[in-house]
């Protein structure tokens, strides 16, 4: 089978599902026409929407499945759908959250959201709706993100956020190591809460000694080399989920704080390893991992074992040809 994915790479992502995809002999490519400064390239090729909408015609003929991320397909207004299912070739849309997360929806069930850079409610929902017309299957990391795109397809799979485990080797923290690192990397700063980690940080260092690192624009592979120096690394801590960061971190061995708000725990497999935190409990999350060396390694230890399990790339995949079996 040859699969398409586009119109844009994911946080590493797309190029991880082409290549998996690959090894069980499938050719998939994933089209990229927005540039970060992760520079995200494996089994990517770099484009701009000019040349997708000039090359979509051939596209059509050539790929047996279309796998569309964040809202959007190749063509600017989504005309391409129509055609595509004219053509009677299967589609599923992939969503990853700021796509579609919407605060009327959001603030329901937590006080904490910030919902930022994220298009207007009335432009999601138009969108949403269009795609639903021609797409039967939504997927999205988690249940967070289900709530907001459940209405709008026949049916919505989870398929967890994934990382290669195999090339991401444990680090696990010291357990006698009396000044931690604590490391944060908000890609977004308002999202994740930046300000009210910074602001228990600062208060902690005033009664204990620890290391702080805010990462920010570095290659992926940068960043990855400072987590691997970390004994401790805080997600976010307001929209009451998990991402990209926390996985990798996990797949390291190191403990990872984040918020899971409540009605969402019950979503995640039982022994989900992250240590919980909102803004109003964050100060003492901190204060017991940074006093107890135990913790964090058994932390790590336990998040690498969920990464192996849940988020393995070898795993995931399997998830997502079932889900292309269903199309």
């Amino acid at each position: 089978m040859k699969i398409v994915h586009a119109p844009m790479e994911i946080g590493g992502q797309v190029g991880l599902f082409c290549k998996e995809l690959g090894k069980f002999g499938h050719q998939a490519v994933g089209f990229n026409y927005f540039r970060a400064f992760q520079n995200y390239t494996e089994n990517i090729m770099l484009t701009d929407q000019y040349e997708l909408m000039k090359n979509f015609g051939e596209a059509l003929n050539y790929f047996d499945l279309f796998h569309f991320h964040f809202n959007m397909t190749m063509i600017p207004g989504m005309d391409d759908l129509k055609l595509i299912q004219k053509a009677g070739k299967p589609i599923v849309m992939h969503h990853w959250g700021n796509d579609v997360r919407m605060l009327s929806m959001a603030s329901l069930h937590n006080p904490y959201v910030r919902i930022v850079n994220a298009p207007k409610e009335s432009d999601i929902k138009r969108r949403l709706s269009h795609v639903g017309e021609y797409v039967p299957i939504g997927i999205v990391q988690d249940h967070e993100v289900y709530e907001y795109v459940k209405p709008y397809y026949k049916e919505v799979c989870i398929l967890p956020l994934a990382i290669d485990v195999v090339h991401s080797s444990p680090a696990y923290p010291d357990e006698h190591e009396s000044c931690p690192l604590i490391i944060h990397a908000p890609t977004d700063p308002l999202f994740k809460g930046t300000e009210r980690i910074e602001e228990a940080i600062s208060k902690l260092k005033l009664e204990y000694p620890l290391r702080y690192i805010r990462v920010e624009k570095l290659a992926r592979e940068e960043a990855l080399a400072l987590y691997r120096q970390a004994d401790l690394i805080i997600d976010q801590i307001l929209c009451g989920s998990y991402g990209l960061v926390a996985v990798e971190a996990m797949a390291l061995g190191k403990p990872v704080v984040a918020f899971i708000r409540e009605a969402l725990i019950g979503t995640f497999p039982p022994e989900l390893p992250l240590c919980n935190a909102s803004p109003d409990t964050l100060y003492d999350v901190l204060r017991t991992l940074i006093t107890s060396g135990a913790l964090r390694k058994r932390k790590g230890i336990e998040g690498r074992k969920f990464a192996e399990h849940y988020h393995d790339i070898r795993v995931v995949g399997c998830q997502l040809l079932s889900i292309y079996n269903r199309l």
